[in-house]
Parts: C-alpha cells; structure tokens; sequence
C-alpha cells in the first residue's frame, strides 16, 4: 500500500512538533532541521505544534523559548504556533467517534495491576511505548470504577485489521502487527489527558499535514498511527524517520540522558552540526547561505517520494 495515496496531490504540509519540557538540543535540532528542509525541498508549508498535554511536565517558558530557538537558525513556521492543549474539543469527537463504532471501551486497570499482568514490549525503542495490554476490561469493568480509555485494536481477535504495512522513505518497507506487538493501548489517561497517539492523529488531520518527518525513535508509533487513522477515516501521511543523536553510550541523545539545551552563541555551527547527523555536504558562511545550499543537497538526494 502507498501510505501517502489518500493524501497524494494535496499540496505539501509539514510539521515540526516538539514538547514544551525543556529547550531544544542537539538531537531535537536534527529532527526539525529535516523537517523544515523536507518541505523548503517540496515546495510547501512548514508548520510548528506545541505539544503541552502533559502539563504536569511542561516547563513554563519553554514553549516560546523553542520558537525562539527555531527562529534563531532560520526556521520560521509557516503561519501561527499551535498547541495542542488549545485543542482538547478536537481529540474529545474524535473520542467519540471511535466509541461510537464500538471500538473504545473504559479500563479499570491501574499501573499496578498492569505491572502485575504484563510486560514491556521487546525489540522497541519508542519512548511512548506501552506495556502489552492483555485485554482485561474489554468485556467489562465487572463493577470497577474506569480510570482510562482504551481503543479495541482489532474487532475479532485474530481478525488481522491491526496488521499494518508501512513504507517509510528512509527505513523502507515496515510492518507491525498492533494487536500481538501493543494490544489495546490508551486513548485517554487515568488523569484525564488525550494520549499522545490519538492526539498527533488528530492534529496532523485537522491541519492537513502530508509528510511527517521526525525521529526514529518514534518510528514504532507509526503503525497505532495508522491503524487510528483508518478508524476516523483520515488520510495517512508519508514518513520520514530521521536518524538519532546519540549519547557516547549508545542511547538516544534526550533530556533524560543529560542532553544539554543548544548552544545558539553560533547557530551555523549548530546547523552544521545537525547537517552533519544528516550527511548533507553543504556550503555557506551565513545561516541564509547554509540554508539554501541544505535545501538543494536535501532536494537531490534519493530521500524523495
């Protein structure tokens, strides 16, 4: 299946779509350096989102900081900064919707009981990975009280619709069978935040994205992405996962393993840096310069679709 064909001829839309919880760094720079450059190479609209549902782990500040980061290495979104917890009533129908058609239900499981039933899925490396939920509300709470909503991934266990077959344009062809790799997972937390899986469906709908490009460590989401998508009828974007920065250690470069926020004192520096993550071969004495010579390295290399 060409994953872009709902959405081919639709003129260009990408995103960048960070997390107010600290500044940007070097590996989050990669990440939306390739994707401003995916659409400047495309000819089309580059758009920024906060994503602050998480408002327990946002950093106040942060998210006008970022957008001050951005702007500091040349990359201006194209229209206004959207957050997502201005967006609620939006991932609230969508809710609706998925409970209309039978396939959302209430869980009573808490973290406890979950940890107590099932464990972690191997081989990810997705941050917001779940455990493999065994599926015990889907027949009822049986008297509990509900904490979360759950999405039913597959009507008929054993169906095969959460079979999902992808083609990302660096990672090629992938698949994910979402009912044995993550089972029913979370719609809608225990403290009543949209999730972050239906959150991204419905904003990259809402604002029309056609190519979403952004790191490989999310590159495991995509397959719930997907199979989302087709519940609520919406068309599904090209992917591009982007290599990661990494520690000395191995592990993915992030706030949690003491990513330090950009040294912007010399921004063509950092864009050079993440230029370099991204094995473009570019020119340039100024940002203006270095970003034109980017766009035509981007432009020429095989990672088009």
């Amino acid at each position: 299946m060409d994953d872009r064909a709902a959405a081919r001829g639709a003129p260009y839309v990408g995103r960048f779509a960070p997390s107010p919880t600290g500044l940007l760094h070097a590996g989050s720079l990669v990440a939306a350096l390739a994707s401003w450059l995916d659409a400047r190479a495309h000819g089309g609209r580059w758009l920024v989102r906060i994503e602050d549902l998480d408002t327990p782990r946002n950093v106040a500040g942060a998210a006008e900081a970022i957008v001050a980061q951005l702007e500091s290495v040349g990359l201006h979104a194209d229209g206004a900064v959207v957050r997502q917890s201005q967006r609620t009533a939006l991932y609230q129908a969508a809710l609706q919707t998925l409970e209309a058609k039978g396939r959302a239900y209430p869980c009573a499981c808490s973290r406890r009981d979950l940890a107590l039933a099932v464990a972690a899925p191997a081989g990810t490396n997705d941050a917001r990975a779940e455990a493999i939920y065994p599926g015990t509300c889907r027949a009822g709470l049986h008297g509990k009280a509900p904490r979360s909503v759950r999405l039913q991934v597959e009507r008929v266990d054993g169906s095969g619709e959460a079979k999902i077959d992808w083609r990302d344009r660096r990672l090629g062809a992938q698949h994910q069978d979402v009912a044995r790799a993550v089972g029913d997972f979370v719609l809608k937390r225990a403290d009543g935040v949209f999730a972050y899986q239906l959150a991204v469906v419905v904003d990259d709908a809402d604002q029309g994205v056609t190519d979403v490009v952004r790191g490989e460590d999310l590159a495991d989401s995509t397959a719930r992405q997907i199979l989302l998508q087709r519940l609520l009828g919406v068309a599904t974007p090209s992917y591009l996962h982007t290599p990661l920065v990494l520690t000395a250690e191995g592990a993915k470069l992030s706030k949690q393993t003491g990513a330090t926020p950009l040294a912007l004192d010399d921004p063509l520096a950092a864009l050079r840096d993440a230029g370099q993550v991204l094995g473009l071969a570019t020119r340039g004495t100024t940002i203006a310069d270095w970003l034109a010579s980017a766009i035509g390295c981007w432009r020429e290399r095989a990672v088009t679709t």
